[in-house]
């Protein structure tokens, strides 16, 4: 399987609302930008990175993979993705630029299109070309309800019907107000509305510093709140392993975590419990399973983030022992040709070989961007 074409992608689809916020992010589409790999036996294989929509900054990732990965990638064996991830990663003009940002963006849409490649040739979803389901239940954790601006009339709904009419257990909920009293409220009221029996996660996107952190969790300690995502900066490791030592609330953290490197600082200092790799963030599947055996031996839950929206990481989910449950945004399901699929608050299992990540003709012609 030659390697023949290497054709960067950008994608922009609209969101479930109109625009969201959080502590830190407000957004109207949500970027699906990528590669697409032909081999000489015409399979094609699709990965991508998640962005905010920023046409700039999206085409520099593009141009990454047009003009730094596809001249090194061209008519080599797309099967040897060990050997391909290892030329990119530690090519010494790229390494010495990147190492994470852009360059690493863009490695991860060329490994989940070398992966979608093997998959789709062994005739396998991939958690199968992996080695097997070892689950056959993957609950989803709802976070498409929970937005920092959604006022509480909107919010509270927005919780009643995924657990009622839905079927989610599951709510995950943004916190980060100026004065952390509002999210106490905010959290209450929910926690009456849909009561004791649904699992509440949080997450406040890196916006407060440790004190204030500190006293929310004291205030939070009667709200049986499953973990507490983000509190502090992204880099923080100290605060975060101070956190964790003065709060019951477990930590979970990795969504802005490049590099195996930086999820063992981490794990080593004991600043999170529940590990939050990301494949479009990392440098694709092949490194989010060294952070997931990571993870495992240090007997971590594995929660992966839906940068991806989920397309590749239920097939992971499914496969990873660490893997324990995965976050549900719907925002681009629609654009696949194997959509993700939750049913009563569970995942169904991929069927199509590949890695999910096939993108609908529909889609690119109706969303795509020029790349320059």
């Amino acid at each position: 399987m030659k390697i023949t074409k290497v054709e960067p992608f950008i994608v922009h689809l609209p969101l479930t609302s109109d625009s969201i916020s959080d502590s830190t992010h407000s957004i109207t589409h949500w970027g699906v930008v990528g590669a697409k790999i032909t081999t000489s036996d015409g399979r094609s294989g699709y990965g991508f990175t998640g962005t905010h929509a920023h046409l700039a900054s999206d085409r520099l990732i593009t141009a990454c993979i047009r003009d730094c990965y596809a001249p090194l990638l061209i008519g080599e064996d797309a099967s040897d993705h060990s050997r391909l991830w290892r030329k990119l990663a530690r090519n010494p003009a790229l390494q010495w630029v990147g190492r994470a940002g852009i360059t690493h963006l863009a490695l991860a849409a060329i490994d989940v299109a070398l992966w979608d490649i093997k998959a789709k040739a062994a005739d396998q979803p991939l958690w199968s070309y992996l080695g097997g389901a070892r689950t056959d239940r993957v609950e989803a954790y709802n976070t498409d309800i929970g937005w920092l601006s959604f006022g509480l009339a909107d919010l509270l709904a927005g919780a009643a019907r995924a657990v009622e009419e839905e079927g989610f257990s599951r709510l995950k909920i943004k916190v980060g107000h100026d004065d952390s009293n509002v999210d106490i409220a905010r959290l209450s009221a929910v926690r009456e509305r849909v009561g004791s029996g649904v699992r509440i996660a949080i997450d406040g996107n890196g916006k407060w510093d440790l004190p204030t952190c500190m006293r929310f969790c004291a205030s939070a300690r009667d709200l049986d709140i499953y973990w507490f995502e983000e509190p502090l900066w992204y880099d923080d490791v100290e605060g975060h392993a101070a956190l964790a030592r003065g709060t019951s609330i477990p930590i979970a953290l990795g969504e802005q975590l490049y590099t195996v490197d930086a999820f063992r600082s981490f794990i080593s200092a004991g600043a999170v419990s529940y590990v939050q790799p990301d494949v479009t963030r990392l440098g694709g599947i092949t490194e989010y399973i060294q952070v997931a055996d990571l993870a495992l031996a240090h007997r971590l839950p594995v929660v992966p983030h839906a940068g991806e929206m989920s397309q590749v990481h239920v097939h992971l989910s499914y496969w990873h022992p660490a893997s324990t449950i995965l976050e549900y945004i719907p925002w681009i399901k629609d654009h696949f040709e194997e959509p993700i699929d939750v049913r009563e608050g569970v995942y169904r299992r991929p069927e199509h070989p590949g890695a999910g990540t096939t993108v609908l003709e529909s889609s690119f012609e109706r969303y795509g961007k020029a790349l320059a």
